[in-house]
């Protein structure tokens, strides 16, 4: 009998038999609660490929066409579901490829671990074929780096990686895996039981002092941010909000993790930020600030809040020491998780209902659009979708100005989700909604995509279509790399450089994978073309035609070259 056969068996003794490092590994995944992984196959891990043979059901491989598609797709499912989402890369090409991934879920505060194979323990050192030194690679952009060295550790280094991910901020872990580890003989036994930590909760007095400071405020705010919420502490924190008239705003991209449809909700605090969010933040006297991570994004290039004393008092409430302070110094921070926090708190009171009630009708107008100049009018496409998309559809988008429809025209309410990445990262889109139908294939699931997103990523079609899932995917196909194109007229207007795309007939490309695909040409036609990707049983991608004049929602692209070539006029004549 192989080792590879003996997995899971007992001699007539009772002892259990030796396990390959792989094999090790694979069952102590199972054993945390891992049921999905995504990866490229390589010759550096084929013990782990070998051992996953065995787990079709428990813990199933869904093979990807690209490592950073591997990664996005780990990365989303870390954010959609709050565990780790587990990638598998091969040595050096796999894991530079897969660190858009890990970069992503570092930004978002997303659990993810991604497994990289590795050279032997007797090559190192000797920048052999594919060798990278993966502590310093992923060193500053994952939560923790770590090469496993000894076979017998592997339970001890994977209990470890899984708790790090999940607890404190979440984050990416990164686990080298030297050939030597995967093949070699161990008498360690697996894990066998799920970590469980209880987050940490707020103390008596922290809570009476946070209560006091909002109590005496006269324009308080609530911030919500983070994906590790459950319903309880949703539910909880919404009590709260609503039995207190405080106005809540989402950090950048997670507006998903409030009901929208709620009184108190009055928008995201995120790129393009309203005028009313900035407002809002600018003239708060008391910011709650829970399970947020204060980014350049949230705080509109950090200007709303003094750095490193902000104006306002602010009360920073997060499960790990390492954010509360990072930034901005608080008025009180208490170290807590967030549904913790949210389960401890009681309503406050105090006179500031017309300042809810206004922030409340400033995000309502905020969805008043005007017609946009193209083809297919995005303003109209999404309030349809805001009224026809069941109440769990999944929304998910990458990089560029069309993220502000599913950014800012859609309202999520307590089952819908969004999944879009704080680091900005384009080509995220499609994976991400690949994995959410891993995850929930029952669930409906929209990619937005620009033209030029969707490229980066559009081989994945082909992840789906093996895993057998089947997304809905809008390309807003407009002809251009849209926010650099934007960011060009406006500093250097008139002279389009490098920002022009020469598209492939997208048709013909996502009916090569098996999927259903038409070209929507007018705003019309949308609801049926919709009606039937919904319908198709393949997934669908539909072609929108997109003018490039309709770049923002309230300025064309010709308006934004004629206002920066006015400007350089007025200064040539001063």
């Amino acid at each position: 009998m192989t080792a590879a056969q003996q997995v899971g068996t007992t001699t007539s003794q009772g002892m259990e038999q030796m396990r390959n490092g792989g094999q090790l590994l694979v069952e102590s995944l199972v054993a945390l609660g891992a049921r999905k992984s995504f990866g490229v196959p390589g010759e550096s891990y084929l013990a782990v490929l070998d051992a996953l043979h065995d787990t079709a059901g428990k813990l199933d491989f869904v093979l990807c066409r690209n490592e950073g598609g591997a990664a996005f797709m780990a990365a989303a499912y870390g954010k959609l579901t709050g565990a780790p989402g587990i990638c598998f890369v091969t040595r050096g090409p796999g894991a530079t490829n897969a660190s858009i991934g890990v970069h992503t879920a570092m930004q978002d505060s997303a659990p993810m671990l991604l497994f990289v194979g590795q050279v032997g323990t007797d090559m190192k050192g000797r920048e052999a074929f594919q060798e990278l030194d993966y502590r310093a690679v992923f060193g500053t952009m994952a939560k923790w780096a770590v090469e496993i060295d000894d076979v017998d550790r592997i339970p001890e280094i994977l209990a470890r990686a899984w708790t790090t991910a999940t607890t404190g901020r979440p984050g990416p872990v990164v686990i080298a895996l030297p050939e030597d580890m995967l093949t070699s003989l161990s008498e360690s036994s697996p894990l066998r039981q799920p970590a469980r930590v209880a987050e940490p909760a707020p103390g008596a007095d922290a809570l009476e002092q946070a209560r006091g400071l909002l109590s005496s405020a006269k324009r308080p705010l609530l911030m919500i941010g983070g994906c590790n919420w459950t319903e309880a502490g949703q539910g909880a924190l919404q009590a709260f909000a609503e039995g207190s008239d405080i106005p809540v705003v989402a950090a950048f991209r997670y507006q998903d993790q409030f009901d929208n449809h709620s009184p108190v909700f009055v928008g995201e605090a995120g790129v393009g930020m309203p005028a009313h969010v900035r407002r809002l933040m600018r003239e708060a006297d008391v910011i709650l600030a829970v399970n947020v991570r204060f980014g350049e994004m949230t705080t509109d290039g950090y200007t709303l809040l003094d750095v490193p004393v902000p104006a306002q008092t602010l009360i920073h409430i997060h499960g790990s020491d390492r954010e509360i302070g990072k930034v901005y110094m608080p008025t009180l921070g208490i170290q807590a998780g967030p549904n913790a926090f949210a389960a401890a708190l009681a309503p406050v009171k105090g006179d500031w209902a017309a300042w809810r009630t206004r922030a409340r009708a400033d995000y309502e107008a905020s969805f008043d659009c005007p017609a946009q100049p193209s083809p297919v009018d995005m303003g109209v496409v999404t309030a349809w979708l805001r009224e026809n998309l069941p109440e769990d559809a999944i929304l998910t988008n990458g990089a560029g100005n069309f993220t502000v429809w599913p950014n800012k025209f859609f309202r999520y309410g307590k089952q819908a989700r969004l999944l879009a990445p704080q680091s900005g990262a384009m080509g995220y889109g499609l994976p991400a909604a690949i994995a959410a139908k891993v995850a929930h294939p029952e669930r409906t699931v929209v990619c937005f995509a620009g033209d030029g997103d969707f490229q980066m990523n559009c081989q994945e079609l082909g992840t789906a279509m093996q895993a057998g899932v089947q997304p809905i995917v809008l390309l807003l196909n407009n002809g251009i790399y849209g926010t650099i194109r934007a960011h060009q007229e406006r500093n250097y207007p008139a002279r389009v450089s490098g920002t022009k795309l020469e598209n492939p007939d997208f048709i013909l490309l996502a009916r090569a994978y098996g999927y259903h695909a038409e070209r929507v040409a007018k705003t019309e036609d949308f609801p049926a073309a919709f009606a039937r990707a919904l319908a198709s049983k393949t997934g669908a991608v539909l072609d929108l035609d997109i003018s490039p004049e309709a770049l923002t929602p309230r300025q064309t692209l010709s308006q934004m070259r004629q206002a920066a070539l006015a400007k350089q006029a007025r200064k040539e004549n001063v």
